[in-house]
């Protein structure tokens, strides 16, 4: 459905942001990517999604290369454009009109779908922010912006779900009601977390991304986040002391951040 074939990717400066990433998400699957900071979780995203040209290798969707001649193709450009999303870490980074409401009705709009107010009110009601439909964006909360940027992005009724630390402006109500929501919805997911007590609810399959920014890692997530030694070499847990009293002591915790 969506592929990464050896992909790699250097910025501007020539700094390595992935290295030889090879991937493909099948239809309605649901799989977390992990890694630590700095190795390439959100490039990966960006380029999935069509925002970012890798340097080498490509991303095929449903079988044709997303390249810059693929995305000057009008009906592929929308297609793709609709049917797969990505929701930015920072809301703050997706939302730009003057209230909630154009902010959802904004892609069907551009996309020339029909009943564009009835798509608003039915997923502004799934995601609890009818209230807020008349509200500046700007003026809500961190976990109120990023449901109205999922709503926004719902609308459209995408194939594919990339959601980078989507639960990283929210509190944890919001977040209890995040899990739960994502576990319902029928798309493919591939969800970022620093989060390895929320990664087992967001997904069966697991990929990880080393600090080479290679992948290091693809398979069952119970089988990883039970193996000590790769959650070790992933920098995903660390080690610090702890005292009781005149004892001390020291064990691995994880780097639950968000």
């Amino acid at each position: 459905m969506l592929e990464a074939v050896d992909v790699s990717h250097r910025f501007e400066d020539g700094t390595e942001a992935l290295s030889g990433i090879s991937l493909a998400l099948q239809p309605a699957e649901k799989a977390v990517l992990l890694g630590a900071n700095g190795t390439g979780k959100s490039t990966l995203l960006r380029i999935l999604d069509g925002l970012i040209a890798p340097t080498l290798g490509e991303v095929r969707y449903a079988g044709r290369r997303v390249d810059r001649a693929a995305l000057r193709d009008a009906d592929f450009h929308q297609r793709f454009r609709r049917e797969v999303v990505l929701l930015f870490q920072n809301p703050d980074a997706m939302l730009f009109n003057p209230t909630a409401y154009d902010e959802i009705a904004f892609g069907p709009r551009q996309l020339g779908l029909e009943d564009v107010d009835a798509r608003v009110r039915h997923w502004a009601g799934l995601l609890g922010v009818t209230p807020l439909l008349g509200r500046a964006p700007f003026g809500l909360s961190g976990g109120e912006k990023q449901r109205v940027c999922l709503a926004a992005l719902l609308v459209l009724e995408p194939r594919v779900l990339l959601l980078d630390e989507p639960t990283a402006n929210m509190d944890p109500r919001s977040t209890g009601w995040l899990v739960d929501f994502l576990a319902d919805v029928a798309q493919t997911t591939l969800v970022t977390t620093h989060n390895l007590s929320l990664a087992a609810e967001l997904g069966t399959r697991c990929l990880v991304l080393g600090e080479g920014r290679r992948l290091v890692y693809d398979g069952p997530l119970q089988d990883f986040l039970g193996d000590h030694d790769r959650l070790v070499a992933a920098n995903l847990v660390h080690r610090h002391r702890h005292r009781h009293g005149d004892a001390e002591h020291s064990h691995y915790h994880a780097h639950d951040w968000d």
